[in-house]
């Protein structure tokens, strides 16, 4: 099957964020040559550049959300562009930036997928559910929120992004190396049945049995979104990021991962989040997920059938 060719959008923002610093995430990866990497192999890159918002005005939460007004203006931005991707026939990706803005993204790609008839599937790497409300949340940090929102449970001006209102059904995700949940979340998480394959799932029967489910019932017919926080990783690899959680996958099982999703043939769009260089040690983070990314495109060490 040929493969898609690829848009790099840069959304430089921690607008979303608990610690400054993920609003540099595009050109790390950049430096880490992530659309070098892509077009050795043999892919068509096109890097868009950056979009531009409003600039982070660091204040504290209003009604349960810290700086609304600022990430509905960058949602919107990345909703509009990487909608723009999809419709032209290109494959995009988000190089973030905080996890709020995966509320833009995936709004789009669900948008996409009801004017292309097809349905979804949205994989979320993470540490965290990102399953708060602003009554359920510690910190009023939107990053904490995107899924939540995408399952129509906060304000009407990330809600409705995609025009539809939920973008999306609790069903179509699954959640992966999760393992810091909030207790709010945790019983919120339970009650709509989200499917989470955390740390503890992934220890008992391995990543290959995860992601097996978590791949499961994919069809020509289904738009595979993989939504990926680099926090997802275990911090002895990956330091770069603003809220590590110790007790992540491997390099190897990171690796598993990304390489099943290759196998299944049907990704279709991916968000790169919360890379944050100001607390990277000399771009480490950056290059590792460059070289994750080449095997969600299909690297592999053999020849496979």
């Amino acid at each position: 099957m040929p493969r898609p060719p690829v848009s790099l959008i840069g959304a430089p923002t921690d607008i979303g964020a608990s610690v400054r610093g993920a609003s540099m995430g595009p050109e790390a990866l950049r430096v880490a040559g992530l659309a070098e990497a892509l077009t050795g192999h043999g892919i068509d890159v096109a890097d868009r550049g950056n979009l531009v918002g409003p600039a982070n005005p660091w204040q504290p939460p209003v009604e349960g959300y810290r700086h609304l007004p600022e990430v509905a203006a960058w949602n919107r931005a990345v909703h509009d562009a990487v909608h723009a991707e999809l419709a032209g026939g290109r494959l995009p990706i988000l190089m973030g930036g905080d996890h709020c803005l995966a509320i833009g993204s995936i709004s789009a790609v669900a948008r996409h997928c009801r004017e292309a008839g097809k349905k979804l599937r949205v994989l979320w790497l993470d540490a965290h559910a990102d399953f708060n409300t602003s009554e359920l949340t510690p910190s009023g940090n939107v990053h904490g929120m995107p899924v939540a929102c995408l399952c129509g449970h906060g304000p009407a001006e990330l809600t409705g992004l995609s025009g539809a209102t939920p973008a999306l059904e609790p069903r179509r995700v699954r959640e992966i190396g999760i393992r810091s949940v909030d207790a709010g979340e945790k019983r919120f998480v339970h009650e709509v049945g989200l499917e989470v394959f955390d740390m503890r799932y992934i220890d008992e029967m391995g990543m290959r049995h995860a992601m097996e489910l978590a791949l499961a019932m994919l069809t020509e017919h289904t738009h595979l979104h993989v939504s990926f926080d680099v926090d997802f990783l275990d911090p002895e690899i990956a330091p770069g990021v603003g809220t590590t959680v110790p007790g992540g996958p491997t390099y190897r099982e990171a690796q598993l991962c990304m390489e099943m999703i290759a196998d299944s043939g049907r990704l279709a769009s991916l968000d790169l989040m919360e890379l944050n260089p100001a607390l990277d040690v000399r771009n480490k983070t950056a290059d590792l997920t460059v070289d994750l990314v080449e095997s969600l495109f299909g690297k592999s060490t053999l020849m496979r059938a």
